[in-house]
């Protein structure tokens, strides 16, 4: 994960003692089955996302079934393990780094000091965000590139038929490369409206969407594509996005203004 440049105070005193950066160390015992790599499917991305979400869940603390950060995200996301045609499963990364993604598998991670900071409707919009970009394919996009860059393929080798098998050391590089990938400006863009949709139909406070990337923009602000924006790592900025959320929301009579938003000084997952 890129380093975080500024924040690390806030963040330090919110994080729980346990919590360690994401841990993308070797997996004992793992080895890729492989894909082909010119006939890439979504089901060649569904079942390398498994194969690298098992590893970074073996290699991370997860949260457990009575921690305050799994009880509540089941509390928010219970009714969707079922969203939109897709099968998913939630687990919390007990992590000082502040993200989240979303594999072609259905497998959904958060990370427990993005829990920290985000209201519960500011969670339901970016993890929306996420479950668009499965629901789009754009994971399989991002799964094939990290797949390619951990089996050392050059365009030339990529555009062949061959199954190549990865070791336990490349997984670790494919699921590393996966949480680097950016999308394309027009996908994160799809992501978004896909985030406004999912809170518009179920009722939620669309508001939420416009308070997360107003946070996001707040503790980017005098940093460069810090890690806590890895989730949002394509153009426009945070702050675009957060007046395209505001812009649509008071077309669809739905603004409410939230007033400043800020950071919380205490966590929000208790």
């Amino acid at each position: 994960m890129k380093k975080m440049i500024i924040g690390l105070l806030l963040l330090g005193a919110m994080c729980t003692m346990n919590a360690q950066k994401i841990n993308l160390g070797k997996a004992v015992g793992v080895v890729s089955k492989g894909a082909k790599a010119f006939t890439f499917t979504n089901e060649d991305a569904i079942k390398l996302s498994k194969e690298s979400v098992d590893y970074m869940d073996k290699n991370n603390q997860v949260a457990g079934p009575k921690d305050p950060y799994t009880v509540r995200l089941n509390k928010l996301f219970a009714k969707h393990k079922s969203q939109d045609g897709l099968t998913l499963n939630y687990k919390v990364y007990k992590v000082k780094d502040i993200n989240a993604f979303a594999c072609a598998d259905g497998s959904v991670r958060v990370f427990s000091s993005l829990m920290d900071i985000m209201t519960d409707d500011e969670l339901l919009a970016v993890i929306g965000h996420e479950i668009g970009h499965v629901k789009n394919q754009d994971t399989k996009d991002a799964m094939k590139s990290a797949y390619l860059k951990a089996a050392a393929l050059d365009a030339a080798s990529s555009a062949s038929a061959t199954v190549f098998t990865l070791n336990e050391s490349q997984v670790g590089k494919m699921a590393n490369a996966f949480l680097d990938a950016s999308h394309s400006k027009k996908q994160e863009s799809e992501a978004d409206t896909y985030s406004y949709d999912f809170m518009k139909a179920n009722n939620y406070n669309v508001v939420g969407a416009y308070r997360a990337f107003k946070k996001l923009a707040l503790l980017s602000e005098g940093s460069t594509q810090s890690g806590f924006e890895k989730m949002f790592n394509s153009h426009p900025d945070s702050e675009k996005r957060a007046q395209a959320v505001k812009k649509r929301a008071e077309k669809d009579g739905l603004w409410k203004d939230p007033g400043t938003v800020t950071l919380p000084t205490t966590k929000l997952t208790s």
